[in-house]
């Protein structure tokens, strides 16, 4: 008996163990195995790693999508978190190799899945309020948002969380430097249902341009020549 002799149930049941460079190779060996690789049942579930693995060629985005995560714990993070002005010309040239990558893949999930119910974002440094309110517009059913070490993140997202994200039951938004407290508190007062957390966001140091903290330099002295 050979593989291909299972019924259709059998091997995205078998699929569903292997994970997802494992399927890509299996369904290179043959017609059948290839439909049963683009069954949308397999691809409910998908969870990345790096940035890199958002550009291979080993998975479905569909409508079948419903749990998705992109966590990318590196030292190369470090680099991305690094206010743009400061960086070096050797840290923009890290970055430039893969600063659009993730919100380009979110651009392919609000077209192609709008199902949505749970994204993870974690490490993402260089995804944009303007990625996660699209988002949010697309995936009408998404009830689960956790972003983690997103620098780049203000309360514009926070906003887009209010008029958007009407299915949104549980938040967590942890060590984005740029939310801020008020930012925190209208999503409590418009929205006393969702279930919000945010370790450290709201108690960091945001970023400021040097004109800016020039400006705020000049400010505090007159504070205090005055006090």
């Amino acid at each position: 008996m050979h593989i291909t002799d299972l019924n259709r149930e059998c091997l995205v049941h078998l699929f569903s163990f292997l994970d997802k460079e494992s399927r890509k190779q299996f369904s290179e060996t043959c017609h059948d195995l290839r439909q049963v690789f683009l069954d949308p049942a397999l691809w409910t579930l998908l969870n990345f790693h790096s940035p890199s693995e958002l550009k291979r060629d080993n998975f479905v985005l569909g409508s079948a999508l419903r749990y998705l995560s992109v966590c990318w714990h590196s030292s190369r993070v470090k680099v991305c978190n690094i206010e743009d002005w400061v960086k070096t010309t050797f840290q923009k040239d890290i970055c430039s190799k893969h600063e659009s990558t993730v919100s380009d893949f979110l651009g392919k999930v609000c077209n192609k899945c709008p199902n949505l119910l749970s994204l993870t974002l974690s490490g993402c440094g260089h995804v944009t309020d303007h990625d996660v309110t699209l988002l949010l517009q697309s995936c009408p059913r998404l009830r689960i948002l956790r972003l983690e070490n997103c620098v780049r993140l203000t309360d514009c997202t926070l906003q887009a969380l209010v008029r958007h994200g009407r299915s949104l039951q549980s938040v967590q938004v942890d060590f984005c430097r740029n939310v801020t407290q008020d930012g925190l508190r209208l999503v409590r007062e418009r929205r006393p249902s969702l279930e919000l957390t945010a370790e450290r966001s709201g108690g960091m140091i945001p970023d400021s341009k040097p004109g800016e903290k020039l400006q705020l330099g000049r400010t505090l002295q007159k504070l205090l020549q005055y006090s």
